[in-house]
């Protein structure tokens, strides 16, 4: 048993979506959650860029004495994750876009994927994709000013509905009845996205199997926390802590919000 904290860092506020998952299927363990919205979005940036974000965001968990690793973004995890794994003795659990589930029950062959820049780029994207979706027609869209708006909670405001309508028209084109959320912020969207889908489209994140990777490692690795009471959660944000007070709020109670130079 290890009471040390879960760590959990992304490009913004989005990987709250994931921190929920995780805080609900494992209510008893710590964790501490770093919201690099400063330097959002991640996708517009280069790889090496992306490491060394990764990097600090690493080194700053591990003096926090973290016992895993959540890279709660799907750019950080397509572009670095390997690389961490490599360089840090520490379980990382990555962020990769739910292409398999959505190309196994895809009946009309055609699947939406919303991504950033950098996650549709990346090897592991490619790599992903032509094991797990041979015969399917995968529409692949940059989702550009989305991630910008929700980090200004602004997931539902009109520049987001007119995005999406922009962005879902290929899509809507080819027929497809999934859509795979590539980006962690884009859950906020999903009350946008069920206005403008046809009911017979489905969409998909991977929070929920996240959750369940991160609590079968810790089994297996002997780490899970052995209290019987609710774990502490600190939030720190290098912006405006006002953004993430909101978007923590929303996801639990006691959640301590605070900034940080990181």
């Amino acid at each position: 048993m290890n009471d040390q904290p879960i760590g959990l860092f992304d490009s913004g506020v989005g990987g709250i979506s994931i921190w929920k998952e995780i805080h609900e299927l494992l209510p008893f363990e710590d964790t501490i959650y770093l919201a690099d919205s400063r330097n959002a979005p991640y996708g517009e940036k280069t790889r090496e860029e992306i490491l060394r974000l990764c990097t600090k965001n690493t080194d700053y968990l591990l003096a926090q004495g973290c016992k895993l690793i959540v890279v709660a973004c799907n750019t950080a995890t397509t572009n670095a994750i390997a690389t961490l794994r490599a360089r840090y003795d520490v379980p990382f659990i990555g962020i990769e876009p739910a292409i398999k589930p959505a190309a196994l029950h895809s009946r009309s062959g055609n699947v939406g994927v919303l991504a950033t820049r950098g996650t549709l780029s990346s090897n592991l994207f490619h790599s992903t994709s032509k094991l797990h979706a041979r015969g399917i027609h995968l529409v692949e869209q940059e989702g550009r000013g989305l991630v910008e708006l929700i980090e200004a909670g602004k997931a539902l405001a009109p520049e987001a509905r007119e995005l999406l309508q922009r962005y879902l028209q290929p899509m809507l084109a080819a027929r497809i009845d999934h859509l795979v959320l590539g980006c962690t912020h884009y859950p906020y969207l999903i009350p946008l996205l069920k206005e403008l889908l046809p009911d017979s489209v489905r969409i998909i994140d991977c929070g929920e199997a996240v959750a369940r990777q991160t609590h079968h490692i810790l089994q297996e690795k002997g780490l899970l926390s052995g209290r019987r009471t609710g774990g502490r959660h600190r939030f720190y944000t290098n912006a405006d802590p006002e953004i993430l007070q909101a978007f923590a709020k929303e996801a639990a109670d006691g959640v301590e919000v605070s900034r940080l130079d990181f």
